[in-house]
Formats: structure tokens, C-alpha cells, sequence
């Protein structure tokens, strides 16, 4: 995930909840606000000397690739940077317990891959992946392993130094092997690392994706999967440097939610990075792609009862919401 804009990343998902509402998959009323991370949730995973840094305007200015953020006052820095950056991570975090209690969890924000514990970059501030893991591990009983499928255009760097030594962790990774981060040292956390060339295109994509999500799930088998979707691989994007159609995107995100579902592993997905005005449309498609083939139901208890109506399945998510406390 790499971002020119704070704003334009909240326009994204903005524009994401309201072409999945208008389709009517869910109605206005029932689409839950995420809870903004607040400090003590963040220190589950960053260091105080991190947070205090970005208190500094130029430090959160270098982060998100915004020069223009250097000059700002720091208190509208935060009102108007950092905080939809800490409540979309409040949302991956609470999204993890639903997608345990529910069998699948979808946050339109998120996806910060680049954050590390004690470090941002690439307009990720905080490291809301392993938040979610570190939450789910330490205030969830029975969660205690995790794959990561990371297939945003980028390397995923920063949950990979988080859970370097971690084998609670599985990490599959596929990415532009010439882009931003090129992480050497990150790469070293990776159980499963697919390296893609300049314009790769869907049909080489797709039987990559297939092949190793497949076995990335056959070699470790987790408690959940978290997703990151990014549509930078989207032909056209202007960072991902690579040739995917809408629909292969679509494929693609059936592709992970069927391998994982079919094993019953909870799916948590964030969607990540994706640079064109397309990509909401295209984030819509999939979810009703999904829901369509009957991927996003209930949990085991659910089926055996009979697969309930979406609408009922995001008004019981809903309340599951206002009851979660992040601490």
C-alpha cells in the first residue's frame, strides 16, 4: 500500500461503503462505524517513542508521502490525518473479533502493511494487521495461529518485521518484486514469497494466486486468515505496476475467501492500497461476487440452522459492534 493522499484515501473508502449500499447488499442503516484505535489499544502493538514521534507534523508528512503536512499545526494533523488513519485501524481490529464470531469480516478501510511496530511508511501510520493478530492472540481463546495473505501490489514489510520470528505467523506474500518497499531484510518473515514481474496480467496472476493460497493453507493451518486485498494490481494503477482486470480482481478475492472457507477458517480482509476512481466499483463487485456465492454466510452454527439472510447476518454484526470493547 503506498499513498499520495490521506484525503483521497478516505474518499476511497467512503466511496466503497456507498456503492456496496446503493447495490442494496446492506442497507444505510445497518453499515457500522469502526471506533476510532485509541493510545492504550495502540501500545498492544507500537512503542510510546513511536507515538510520541508522530506528534511531530514532519514525521507524519514523511509517513504518508505528503510534504505539505510538515507545515500544518500538529493538532490538525491529527484531527485530520491521523485519526481517520486510527479508526479505520480501530475497524481491522474490531473487524477480527466479528470475522472469528461470524466466519468473515470485511473492514473498507485498512490494510496499513508498511507500519511496523516502531515505524510508517507508505502512508501507514499504524500497523492495524498486527493490531488485529495481537488482539485476536492475546483477548480472543482458541485463536493462537494466523496466515497473512498479503496480495496489495506491495510488499507487505511492515507486518512481516513485526512477526519475524513469530511461528504463530504464516506469511504468504505476492507482489511487484521492483516496487516500493524492496525490503530485503523484511522478506526474511515470508513462508511463501511470489515475486511478479512488470505487467503481469490475469491468467499468470490467477494461477499463482490459486496455487500457493492452496498451499500456504495446506502447509499451516491457522485459526484465521487475514486478507489484504489491495486493487493496486489493478491495470492502470499508477504505483502497482501491474495488469489485472476488474474481474480478475473479483476472481482473485473468490479464489482466497473459497480456500479459506472451505477449510473453515475465518476470513478478516482489508482492502488496502488501489489508486483509480474504478476501485470502489470494483471492491462493490467482489463483495457481491461473494456474497452472491454464498461465501460470505454465517459461521458453522449458522449453516446447520440454515444460511440466514444477509441483511440479518449485518444487523447481528451491528450489535456484536456496540458491544465490542477494544480494550
Amino acid at each position: 500500500m503506498n499513498c499520495s493522499s490521506s484525503l483521497s484515501q478516505e474518499k476511497q473508502k467512503l466511496a466503497k461503503t456507498n456503492v456496496v449500499a446503493e447495490e442494496k447488499l446492506i442497507a444505510d442503516d445497518l453499515i457500522v462505524q469502526a471506533r476510532e484505535a485509541t493510545d492504550e489499544d495502540l501500545l498492544v502493538v507500537h512503542t510510546r517513542r513511536y507515538l510520541n514521534k508522530l506528534k511531530w507534523s514532519f514525521v507524519v508528512a514523511t509517513i504518508t508521502e505528503i510534504p505539505p503536512v510538515a507545515f500544518l499545526p500538529n493538532f490538525v494533523v491529527q484531527r485530520k490525518v491521523l485519526k481517520p488513519l486510527r479508526t479505520q485501524t480501530g475497524g481491522t481490529i474490531m473487524a477480527g473479533k466479528l470475522a472469528v464470531d461470524r466466519g468473515w469480516a470485511i473492514n473498507v478501510g485498512g490494510g496499513f502493511h508498511h507500519c511496523s511496530s516502531d515505524k510508517g511508511g507508505g502512508f501507514c501510520a499504524y500497523a492495524d494487521i498486527t493490531l488485529a493478530i495481537k488482539f485476536l492472540f492475546e483477548r480472543v481463546q482458541g485463536v493462537s495461529r494466523a496466515t497473512i495473505i498479503d496480495l496489495d501490489a506491495h510488499q507487505g514489510n511492515g507486518h512481516e518485521r513485526d512477526f519475524m520470528d513469530d511461528p504463530r505467523v504464516y506469511i504468504m506474500d505476492a507482489y511487484n518484486r521492483y516496487i516500493y518497499p524492496g525490503d530485503g531484510f523484511a522478506k526474511r518473515a515470508i513462508k511463501r514469497r511470489v515475486e511478479l514481474e512488470w505487467g503481469t496480467e490475469d491468467a499468470e496472476y490467477l494461477q499463482k494466486v490459486q496455487t500457493h493460497v492452496e498451499g500456504a493453507l495446506n502447509e499451516f493451518q491457522p485459526d484465521i486468515v487475514v486478507y489484504n486485498a489491495g486493487t493496486d494490481v489493478l491495470d492502470g494503477d499508477p504505483l502497482g505496476g501491474l495488469a489485472i482486470s476488474p474481474q480478475g480482481i473479483v476472481k482473485r478475492d473468490e479464489v482466497v475467501f473459497r480456500a479459506a472457507r472451505s477449510r473453515g477458517v475465518p476470513v478478516l480482509m482489508v482492502t488496502s492500497g488501489g489508486y483509480q476512481k474504478r476501485t470502489a466499483r470494483i471492491i462493490a463487485d467482489s463483495i457481491l461476487n461473494l456474497h452472491g456465492l454464498g461465501l460470505l454466510a454465517g459461521g458453522q452454527a449458522a449453516c446447520a440452522l440454515g444460511s440466514p439472510s444477509l441483511d440479518q447476518m449485518v444487523r447481528d454484526s451491528a450489535k456484536d459492534f456496540s458491544n465490542l470493547s477494544l480494550q
